[in-house]
C-alpha cells in the first residue's frame, strides 16, 4: 500500500470515522476500489477497526476506528510525509534558484 495513501485514509479515518468509502474515494481522488482495498489492508494490520452500524432502515454502513497500532503508524507516518515534502521544498527552492541564475 502507498504510505501517502495509508497516510491519508488513517488521517481521514481519525477525523471522521463515519466517513463512507464513496467520500472517501473522493477526498483522496481514488477510486472506491483502492480505498476498499487500503482500508481492508488497515483492518488485516491492525490498524483500524470496522464495525456496522444502520444509518437508516434501508442502508448499512460502517465505522472506522483507528487502534493503538493505527494512531502509532499514523504519527510515523506524518513525520516520514513531513520530512519529505520538506525536502521536495527544498528541491524546488533550488530548482528556482538555478532558473533565476540560468535566465
Amino acid at each position: 500500500m502507498p504510505t501517502e495513501t495509508h497516510y491519508k485514509i488513517l488521517k481521514h479515518i481519525e477525523s471522521n470515522p463515519q466517513i463512507s468509502q464513496r467520500e472517501l474515494a473522493q477526498a483522496l481522488g481514488v477510486s472506491v476500489g483502492k480505498v476498499n482495498y487500503c482500508i481492508r489492508a488497515l483492518v488485516d494490520k491492525g490498524m483500524v477497526k470496522a464495525g456496522n452500524f444502520q444509518r437508516n432502515t434501508n442502508k448499512w454502513g460502517y465505522m472506522y476506528l483507528l487502534t493503538s497500532k493505527g494512531i502509532e503508524e499514523k504519527a510515523q507516518l506524518t513525520k516520514h510525509f513531513l520530512q519529505r515534502k520538506l525536502a521536495e521544498r527544498e528541491q524546488i527552492i533550488q530548482e528556482i534558484e538555478q532558473l533565476k541564475r540560468d535566465s
